[in-house]
């Protein structure tokens, strides 16, 4: 009996699978077994047609394929190179021991590329269970940015069946290097790109919000900007996206990984996404649903980036509401009847709202055309505990056309790097805006005068505990970016500054 190794994707995670092959006495026939989906049984006719035209002939047996474990659903055309080799290869010897087989057959042999193979095998490589694999030559470019793996790539299934009896060595490639500029603290390395197409030197004005934007980027802190229409809100949140901190190669890869997962064509750039949903969008786009299989919604496709909530208040009720889990936790879990996945969320929420309705009450030259029923209405949209995991926000000044740039994206991203690397060699694995609750304890010291001044805080405003993490937070960025070690009073009270006051 033959016997290779594949793989698939359950939610977001691989899972080995055994691929072999028994050929018996009984009427020639050719079956799969083992919860094969339906991509997987067409793949019989794939296989069938490209080992005979390869010059394979069909033994007059029953020849029977089975996926294991069987108490697991496969699906994927990438399985059809395995299921090919081990029929064709039947009981001869070879060193395929702990080597993974993917690719899908063209009805004249040609190994083709497929979505699913680079999400499976940095899942693999992820959770060490992979060391060598042969794939399409067609994948070898994306596959060479998942470290630590050999590969071989095949064009045809001649060649694939060569490699596997040791005629030949297939195509190997080099470890690809990622795109712009790497940087390293410690053992670890970073990349990031330094490219502004959308420059805050465009954005005239507006110092305060540019304050805030720069402190939210340092820190990845979720920010929420209230001002009138053509204020500059979208503006803001749109360049933010280009000073963002580096990116690390795990990021990089987990972040095309479910670009790949979402039907979206990946970019290897260390340029941190951005997603922007409509207000009208749906609760499953937003978060992810299906009927039976749980795919990918924008939280998770923002993981690592920016998620955009334009018009904050006219999103659904049910969105916003559901929007507490991922913010708080950095995880969304989507339980369907075939499957339960569960999709990370760290990513910073930037959100832009009007005042009211009519987004005329703060406007001076305008009168605003609201009544106080409408505007109270307006903003109970926007539940104290959603609002609550919102760190930092900031009321846009009117719009001023004859205000000169004061600064650029270059000079923001340049602090937000320094913010970035005193975080790392503090021992941070996460920017001070996901810090978990005993990491706030750890990095977020403050000295005497600070302490005293976060006391009369409290007591004032009667801050939650979570308001208090979320001050803590901020003036930990706020005297990153100014180069102290240990939090002030000036950077506590610039935090207490930005936050939202009921």
């Amino acid at each position: 009996m033959r016997r290779l190794l594949a793989a698939t994707l359950d939610g977001l995670e691989a899972r080995p699978v055994d691929v072999e092959a028994t050929f018996t006495k009984g009427l020639p026939a050719f079956g799969i077994v083992g919860l094969a989906g339906n991509s997987i049984q067409e793949s019989k006719e794939r296989v069938k047609s490209a080992l005979l035209t390869n010059g394979f002939s069909f033994p007059p047996l029953r020849i029977t394929v089975n996926l294991s474990p069987s108490d697991l659903g496969k699906s994927g055309s990438h399985f059809d190179l395995a299921i090919a080799l081990v029929i064709a290869l039947q009981e001869e010897s070879d060193g395929l021991e702990n080597t993974y087989v993917f690719g899908e057959l063209g009805l004249d042999g040609t190994i083709k590329d497929t979505r699913s193979i680079f999400p499976i095998l940095l899942s693999l490589k992820n959770s060490g269970l992979v060391e060598r694999a042969i794939v399409p030559k067609a994948s070898l470019e994306r596959l060479s940015l998942i470290p630590g793996i050999t590969y071989r790539g095949v064009e045809t299934l001649s060649e694939a069946i060569a490699l596997c009896k040791g005629e030949s060595a297939g195509v190997g490639i080099e470890a690809a290097p990622i795109e712009g500029e790497e940087m390293r603290i410690g053992g670890d390395r970073y990349h990031l790109v330094r490219e502004y197409p959308e420059d805050f030197a465009d954005v005239r004005g507006q110092e305060v919000a540019k304050r805030a934007a720069l402190i939210a980027a340092a820190g990845m802190h979720n920010l929420l900007m209230e001002g009138s229409p053509g204020c500059g809100k979208s503006m803001i949140a749109k360049r933010l996206r280009y000073i963002l901190p580096p990116m690390s190669l795990e990021e990089i890869l987990r972040l095309n990984q479910y670009a790949l997962l979402g039907g979206e064509e990946p970019s290897f750039r260390p340029l941190r996404p951005y997603r922007s949903p409509h207000h009208s969008a749906s609760k499953p786009s937003i978060f992810g649903g299906g009927t039976s299989r749980a795919r990918i919604g924008e939280v998770a496709l923002a993981n690592g980036g920016i998620l955009f909530f334009d018009e904050f208040p006219h999103f659904s009720k049910t969105v916003l509401e559901a929007l507490r889990e991922p913010l708080q936790d950095h995880k969304v879990l989507i339980s369907r009847v075939n499957s339960k996945v569960e999709y990370a969320t760290r990513f910073m929420f930037v959100a832009a709202q009007n005042p009211c309705p009519c987004g005329n009450l703060l406007n001076t030259h305008h009168p605003c055309r609201c009544s106080d029923l409408e505007i109270r209405r307006y903003k109970q949209r926007l539940s104290d505990p959603l609002l609550d995991r919102i760190e930092i926000y900031v009321t846009m000044q009117e719009s001023d056309t004859d205000a000169k740039p004061s600064v650029d994206s270059a000079s923001m991203h340049e602090a937000v790097i320094s913010a970035f690397v005193r975080q790392m060699e503090r021992g941070q694995r996460r920017l001070n805006g996901k810090l978990e609750e005993r990491e706030i304890e750890s990095f977020c010291r403050l000295d005497p005068d600070a302490e005293e001044v976060m006391r009369k805080a409290v007591a004032s405003f009667g801050l939650s505990h979570r308001s208090v993490a979320n001050v803590k937070k901020v003036s930990r960025t706020i005297a990153d970016l100014e180069g102290r070690e240990t939090i002030g009073k000036s950077h506590i009270l610039e935090a207490l500054s930005l936050r939202r006051r009921g």
